[in-house]
């Protein structure tokens, strides 16, 4: 095999022979370099020869360029190297929609994101409410009551797979990751509608909320220990009295740590607080319960979550979940309403329009400056820094996740949006729950472009959906149609990892 590569990159390649009775071929491999000077060099099947090797140090060492990055890469980071400054500086945070008044949260060292962006998107009614200056809901809470609903779901799981061999690939899925942080919009709202939510200082963080890898681990090993024994029980024969026994003494022994590490959640609370006009108000003695019901939207269950996932496998307009994703034993499952991107962008311009924060699910690291708080989905130039094809250059949407180049990753809100003259998103106003040091205190900028290519998911309403959409929730027998099902280990899960 020939291959040719020029200047820009480009190859072509033809077969040279082979190598006689075994078949195998010989591949002459011919390397052009900037200066046009040609060498040709050969390896065999059996991996990359020395030949090969010094064919390819000879083009890069001919590049001025090459050697230009390698001299840059070797001294300092290349997000630095390769970011446009001209989209920073044309970046400005101002948006023609805001609808925050308050300050952003911090999830310290944990991935607590979609907790943190779903109390975030709903303490504007209490803030509203109450005249409240700023107002923090307990992360730690949701944490809290998170974590014991997951291993509860885990070991139901671990039941009913217990026919299954441990190297079955759900059941190894299920045992990598049987105590993460993360989650789902669907599971989120299981949890407030469970257990209500709670004021910050009534259940203030903790040194293991805030930095959740030793609990994390310490908790997956009960979990994985649980499992063994509840799969011996159930395949030698036990019945369900001594299976759900089994059962509850692995729970009993997550509760145990999880509650050495959070303490124990308040089973009710005094309500009191100062409004911004500094008048004080005490409201009494209220439960976790009673406090949501009083100040959250009662309609939290008619939010849905419509993703962009542009896979052929697939189609727009039809209801997906995940298998075995899910915190709440017999809550509402996790379920997502495939649409198009540009749905995406309108139902949360409307929203915004309103006054309703959004909460969203991205790929976040993608394209994005941490310093000044900003994506653009062509912010850094690695294509041309390293003369290879990367980012959105190499691959389109639906392709970074057939490859797991992209997935959801984090969890976040819209808080506003700056539009045209005609209506259209320029760009968006980003609560992020990283602490307010960088970026507009705390409140990044996302750039449209950035918005189509790394935003996966964002719950609203199903009031705001467009009817062809709205009406896929109700074309079953009972309601909505039974969602197609995706394996637990495929990237529409992945914000739960």
């Amino acid at each position: 095999m020939t291959v040719t590569t020029d200047a820009t990159g480009s190859r072509s390649t033809t077969d040279t022979g082979d190598t006689g009775d075994s078949g195998d071929k010989e591949s002459s491999v011919t390397v052009t370099d900037t200066a046009g000077t040609t060498g040709t060099v050969t390896t065999g099947p059996a991996g990359i020869s020395p030949e090969f090797l010094d064919g390819l140090n000879s083009s890069v060492e001919a590049d001025p360029a090459w050697r230009t990055a390698r001299n840059a890469a070797t001294a300092t980071d290349i997000s630095k190297i390769t970011l446009d400054r001209s989209i920073l500086a044309s970046t400005d945070p101002t948006t023609s929609v805001k609808v925050d008044t308050w300050s952003v949260t911090d999830q310290m060292r944990s991935g607590r994101c979609w907790i943190f962006a779903g109390l975030n998107s709903l303490r504007g009614n209490i803030i509203a409410d109450t005249g409240v200056k700023d107002l923090e809901l307990s992360q730690a809470w949701l944490h809290y009551w998170d974590k014991l609903e997951k291993a509860n779901y885990f070991f139901t799981a671990m039941v009913e797979l217990a026919d299954r061999p441990t190297d079955d690939r759900t059941v190894q899925h299920l045992l990598d990751h049987p105590a993460e942080d993360g989650g789902q919009w669907n599971m989120f709202v299981a949890l407030v509608e469970k257990y209500g939510v709670v004021p910050k200082y009534a259940m203030p963080e903790t040194w293991s909320s805030s930095h959740t890898a030793k609990m994390n681990r310490d908790i997956a090993t009960a979990t994985r220990t649980g499992a063994l024994r509840i799969r011996e029980t159930v395949n030698t024969g036990a019945g369900d009295a001594e299976v759900s026994r089994v059962h509850r003494e692995a729970l009993g022994s997550v509760h145990r740590i999880l509650t050495a590490h959070l303490g124990v959640p308040p089973e009710e609370f005094v309500w009191q607080y100062r409004d911004s006009d500094g008048e004080f108000h005490r409201e009494g003695t209220v439960t976790p319960l009673q406090f949501a019901r009083r100040y959250l939207p009662d309609d939290l269950g008619e939010y849905v979550c419509l993703v962009n996932d542009p896979r052929d496998s697939s189609p727009y307009g039809e209801l997906f979940t995940v298998d075995y994703l899910g915190n709440v034993v017999g809550a509402d499952p996790v379920t997502y309403l495939n649409v198009p991107p540009e749905v995406l962008r309108t139902v949360a311009v409307d929203a915004l329009g309103d006054g309703r924060p959004v909460w969203f699910g991205c790929d976040t690291a993608a394209q994005c400056d941490r310093e000044r708080g900003v994506w653009d989905a062509r912010l850094h130039d690695y294509t041309g820094f390293y003369g290879v094809e990367l980012g959105t250059d190499a691959m389109n949407k639906q392709q970074r996740l057939l490859t797991g180049e992209s997935l959801m990753t984090h969890a976040m809100v819209f808080t506003g949006v700056d539009l045209d003259e005609a209506g259209n998103p320029v760009k968006w106003r980003v609560e992020n729950s990283w602490g307010s040091k960088n970026a507009d205190k705390g409140f990044w900028t996302m750039n449209d472009s950035w918005f189509g290519e790394y935003v996966f998911a964002l719950a609203v309403h199903r009031d705001r959906l467009p009817e062809e959409y709205r009406s896929v929730l109700d074309s079953g027998t009972d309601g909505a149609p039974a969602p197609h099902v995706l394996p637990a280990w495929d990237p529409m899960g992945a914000l739960a990892d």
